[in-house]
């Protein structure tokens, strides 16, 4: 079974935006039950179908897979739960690390959050000064709901 182990926080300031340059992410979610949630994304010229089991802590299982882009598209117009989420991934290497920072765009505008995966929970690591308070059990900041709360109507 493929697992992902990721601690999400805010993030401070854009300081963040010197050092990566960002790409813009459409994604739509077919299924968000907890339990299993099912989304469909274009990066670039790339779609991907990944499916995510539910979280415990910091871990839950995922699996994805290649889509072609043009398939990943129709998904995104007719299958979708509306709204889809659309916002900019900044890929930023710090002290050994890879943290992917979100720039969300549309009903979402103004959340900025920054992600890290680990190889286990209680993993150490340093944090950019950019990086704010820890949010990875607070499920407001879970894509799958924020279509149905956007950060605009908090």
């Amino acid at each position: 079974m493929a697992t992902e182990i990721e601690k999400k926080f805010l993030v401070k300031n854009l300081d963040f935006k010197s050092l990566a340059e960002g790409i813009y992410i459409h994604q739509g979610f077919l299924n968000t039950e907890k339990e299993r949630v099912v989304r469909i994304r274009i990066t670039g010229d790339k779609g991907t179908l990944t499916i995510k089991g539910i979280t415990r802590g910091a871990t839950r299982s995922e699996y994805e897979y290649p889509v072609p882009v043009e398939d990943a598209r129709e998904m995104l117009n007719e299958l979708c739960i509306r709204p889809t989420i659309e916002k900019y991934r900044y890929h930023i290497h710090y002290e050994g690390f890879l943290w992917e920072v979100d720039e969300f765009l549309g009903e979402n505008h103004g959340l900025v959050v920054a992600e890290i995966e680990l190889n286990s929970e209680d993993q150490t690591f340093e944090m950019p000064d950019w990086v704010g308070e820890e949010v990875t059990d607070d499920p407001r900041y879970f894509n799958a709901n924020l279509i149905t709360h956007p950060y605009s109507r908090w």
